[in-house]
């Protein structure tokens, strides 16, 4: 199937591993051009050179902490000057921080800027270009929001929902979509290291497909809503978890 994504341009943040990397990759596959952003830059340049023997276009590297204005503001004009307006914007950045019952505010702020402020506020630098083009695509990776414990990343990530959701119907007229995806147990650098293979194999016992996803099951999926052909699909919370979660919506 043909995505139509030649002539796009597409930041994925979180770029250098897991989920953002396969993202990345499966966006730079359907011919987008791509700013890859994450800290890592021999990270960020390895997947460059390998995306480069693959497609149409050489990647650009854009090492920028997006948890920090200076580094969102710096990774938008990075990206603007090398590739223009972009049109397709994947918010993959994120992952735990300690913000349990006991933790402190600092800790707190900690999680909900990693899982939610800075996506927010980096989509923020696009939307105008966006607006003015009467095209977008904002694409979130989330997770559940419905938490086992008390924790910031999940509260933040139920933020994270609240949000895409009302930005949805602001920026629907506008021709940009906003959707957000939740990876269920996904094999990432993230899974590799928190857990043993014992606990993996424990993990897959509870997963109905009999398996753990990988990224880039979670970038097709990010492909297509970047796509023209996704123009109807915006405001959704989309699982992609093997059906691992119980709900039913």
């Amino acid at each position: 199937m043909d995505l139509q994504l030649e002539r796009r341009t597409a930041v994925v943040t979180g770029a250098s591993a897991g989920i953002g990397r396969g993202i990345a990759t499966c966006l730079a596959r359907e011919g987008a051009r791509v700013a890859l952003v994450a800290r890592r830059a021999d990270r960020l340049a390895e997947l460059a050179d390998e995306l480069a023997a693959q497609g149409p276009h050489r990647p650009v590297v854009v090492q920028a902490d997006i948890t920090e204005e200076a580094g969102r503001r710096a990774a938008a004009a990075q990206a603007e000057e090398a590739l223009g307006p972009v049109s397709i914007l994947a918010n993959s950045a994120g992952g735990r921080r300690p913000s349990g019952l006991t933790a402190s505010d600092d800790e707190w702020a900690a999680a909900m800027n990693l899982n939610f402020e800075s996506m927010r506020r980096l989509t923020t630098l696009f939307l105008p270009g966006m607006r003015a083009a009467g095209w977008g695509r904002v694409i979130n990776v989330t997770g559940k929001s419905e938490p086992p414990r008390v924790s910031g990343e999940f509260c933040a990530k139920a933020a994270a929902h609240a949000w895409a959701k009302g930005l949805s119907r602001e920026l629907g007229p506008d021709g940009i979509t906003v959707n957000s995806l939740a990876p269920g147990r996904i094999l990432s650098e993230q899974m590799l290291r928190n857990y043993t293979d014992a606990d993996r194999a424990e993990h897959v016992k509870e997963i109905p497909v009999g398996s753990y996803g990988h990224p880039e099951d979670i970038g097709r999926l990010a492909a297509f809503l970047a796509s023209p052909g996704a123009a109807y699909i915006t405001g959704t919370v989309i699982p992609v978890d093997g059906g691992l979660r119980r709900y039913q919506f």
